[in-house]
């Protein structure tokens, strides 16, 4: 059993497919970032799951794309977890989330940058043959911008400075438990802390028609656009590609401010597991 594995630091998606490449089944966890959680966490969030639990035996090949997964200590982590849950596992493969992204935007020989926008953000050039990402990130509290989590610290850093207008504000403390002791319990206290400010973005795109609102939008992708896209010299000569949740949903905001750069918008995707395996069909299947 081959399983391919997409992970954010929300959730979580996984595909088993057999030796034919047959779907065996989908199924879904929690997020499984290595640089926020530990091997306790990430292994229970996994032994919880039923198919994943009943097949952990029959597991050949692992390939796991991840967010968190971009330096070698938090790769080593989330290994070390695989090895002992499926310990029959030949080959386990662990990748940062971007390849997971590039694979399911862009087609061999063909460039593009490709860029994720979900709870954290990143950017990457593909030259058609090779994949280049120029910035390291250094996380949700010293990057990340236009990212879910990103977007929620502007929320709540708005609405405990009163920069908010009152009518959004009214409705964003009905939605959500905004006292200075909740928010500072999720974020020092609990895990997740960058999603569980990402969770706050939701408002925003519901609300994204709001003038307020839309300034944040443009002020956030701009910044992503200015310190992640136009890094690469050739940003103007080919297509931008978009996956997560927070580009999908803000789409035609992003595609507007791309425009202001004279940038050009590729594919945009929520999840990249449906291209993934494609793409381990076309060029990875093991036979």
């Amino acid at each position: 059993m081959i399983l391919l594995v997409d992970s954010g630091s929300t959730k979580t998606d996984w595909i088993a497919l057999d030796a034919e490449g047959n779907e065996m089944f989908q199924t879904q966890t929690f997020g499984l970032n290595p640089q926020v959680l530990s091997a306790e966490i990430l292994t229970e969030r996994i032994i919880n799951n039923y198919e994943l639990y009943k097949h952990r035996h029959d597991v050949t090949h692992v390939h796991f794309y991840g967010a968190g997964c971009g330096t070698q200590k938090p790769k080593e982590l989330i290994k070390g977890v695989f090895d002992e849950f499926f310990d029959k596992a030949e080959v386990i493969d662990i990748k940062e989330d971007t390849y997971a992204a590039l694979y399911a935007t862009t087609k061999k020989g063909e460039p593009g940058i490709v860029c994720i926008i979900g709870t954290g953000s990143n950017c990457s050039l593909y030259d058609g043959k090779d994949i280049e990402q120029k910035v390291t990130s250094l996380g949700y509290i010293l990057m990340d911008d236009g990212s879910g989590n990103y977007f929620g610290r502007q929320l709540l850093r708005d609405f405990h400075f009163n920069k908010i207008p009152k009518e959004l504000a009214y409705e964003f403390a009905k939605q959500f438990d905004l006292t200075a002791e909740s928010i500072k319990n999720h974020l020092y206290k609990m895990p997740n802390p960058n999603t569980y400010l990402a969770q706050f973005a939701r408002f925003l795109i519901t609300n994204k028609d709001h003038d307020y609102c839309k300034k944040l939008i443009r002020k956030g992708f701009r910044l992503f656009v200015e310190h992640q896209v136009l890094q690469f010299e050739n940003a103007k000569e080919i297509p931008i590609h978009f996956v997560g949740s927070i580009s999908f949903y803000l789409q035609e905001e992003m595609k507007a401010v791309l425009k202001e750069y004279d940038l050009k918008m590729g594919k945009v995707l929520k999840r990249p597991i449906e291209g993934l395996v494609s793409y381990h069909k076309n060029y990875m299947m093991v036979k």
